[in-house]
This record gives structure tokens, C-alpha cells and sequence, in this order.
């Protein structure tokens, strides 16, 4: 009987080590997705995934996933520091009736800088809010469009976030709603046609238009 029970044990640790590797060695640095890929890829260049969340869970801490071709690619909620780069095509998310980007980094221990770069987040009017930042250390919002949110644009809950190249409009809350406690600055931000403008703790400024809005735009420092 001990035999057996050790034949057992031992043939179900080599089961779950051979189920636990494929899992482990399925995280790429770098992963692509297409507007005709698919989710079960490995999102690879020549095997590209077809959304943001379906490449995120194949992409490896601190990696990046890139965009071959235009194409709308889903809302998506980030759990770690990572790259999405839309840079060199339309690469779009559109979220009616939904929140574009959640960012939500609760351990700590894996705390970085989340990227993202070269997006189209569109609310449609119904969406929730464009970018959320629940929790996270640093983010970098470079050269993306967020339009059309029935509440705020981006919204900054925790961490330093730095937004460069960027326009944020026709919002019906805040473009930039920055929570006490965390930080933003801005460079080259048109902030236009939304029903505030800025709200919270903006640390810097540099090349900022503020247009448009019905409320909260504040007298630039100069």
C-alpha cells in the first residue's frame, strides 16, 4: 500500500509540473496582436493574438505588447507593469458602456511603470472612463486620444503619472481628475470640450490647452 500511495504522489507532482511549464514558458517578452488574429495564439508576430486582454495574459512582467495592423482591441484591465504600444497604426479601444484601461496594481512587490502609447480610447458616449488608475507606482500615457466618456477621461486614484502628446475631450465629467494623494504632470495635453477640465493635484505644466470646458480650468503658470 505505501508503494502505491508513493507511486501516486509521484505521478501526480510529474502531472502537475508538465501542466504548471507550458503555463510558465507561455509569457513573452514581447507579443503582438491584429485586427484578424486570434486569442488562442501565442501572439507571436506570425501567430498574433486578436485583443489587448486575450496578449496581456501571454505577455511577461515588465513586457510589451505591440499592434500590427489597425483594428479596435478591446477594453482592458492592467495587473502589472507593462508596455502596450499602438504606435505606426489605429489602434483602437473602443468602450461604450465600459471603462477603456483599468489600472489596478495591488502587489506590491510588482510594482513598475505601466506604458501606454499610440491609442484611440473611445466611449461612444456611454463608456464609464476613459483611463482608470486604481493602483499603481508610475504610468505613462503617451500620444492617445480619450473621447467621448460619460464621467472622466483619466482618473488618477494613486501614483505618479506623467501624460505627454496627448488630447483628452468631449468628456461629460473631468478630462484629468487627480485624487489626493497622487500626482500628474503634463506636456503638449489639449484638454477640450469636457464639462471640467483638470481637477486635483497637477504638478506641472508644459504646453497645455485648456479649451473648451465648462468648468475647472485653472490660469496656466507661466
Amino acid at each position: 500500500m505505501n508503494t502505491f500511495r508513493s507511486t501516486l504522489c509521484a505521478t501526480f507532482f510529474v502531472v502537475a509540473t508538465l501542466m504548471f511549464v507550458p503555463a510558465a514558458r507561455a509569457q513573452a517578452t514581447r507579443t503582438w496582436i491584429s485586427g484578424v488574429g486570434d486569442d488562442v495564439n501565442p501572439c507571436s508576430r506570425t501567430a498574433p493574438c486578436k485583443t489587448f486582454a486575450g496578449a496581456i495574459v501571454k505577455t511577461a512582467l515588465g513586457g510589451e505588447i505591440n499592434t500590427i495592423d489597425p483594428g479596435g482591441y478591446g477594453v482592458i484591465v492592467i495587473t502589472k507593469p507593462i508596455t502596450i504600444d499602438g504606435s505606426g497604426s489605429l489602434s483602437s479601444i473602443l468602450a461604450s458602456g465600459a471603462t477603456g484601461v483599468t489600472i489596478n496594481i495591488v502587489d506590491q512587490k510588482e510594482a513598475g511603470t505601466v506604458r501606454l502609447r499610440g491609442l484611440s480610447i473611445n466611449g461612444a458616449g456611454t463608456g464609464a472612463q476613459g483611463i482608470l488608475i486604481i493602483a499603481a507606482s508610475k504610468v505613462s500615457i503617451e500620444d492617445t486620444v480619450i473621447d467621448g466618456f460619460r464621467t472622466n477621461g483619466v482618473t488618477v486614484r494613486s501614483g505618479q503619472v506623467f501624460i505627454k502628446n496627448t488630447t483628452v475631450r468631449n468628456n461629460a465629467g473631468t478630462g484629468i481628475n487627480v485624487a489626493t494623494g497622487a500626482q500628474a504632470a503634463l506636456s503638449n495635453v489639449s484638454v477640450v470640450f469636457n464639462a471640467t477640465g483638470l481637477a486635483g493635484d497637477v504638478r506641472s505644466y508644459n504646453d497645455v490647452v485648456l479649451y473648451g470646458n465648462k468648468s475647472g480650468d485653472p490660469p496656466l503658470p507661466k
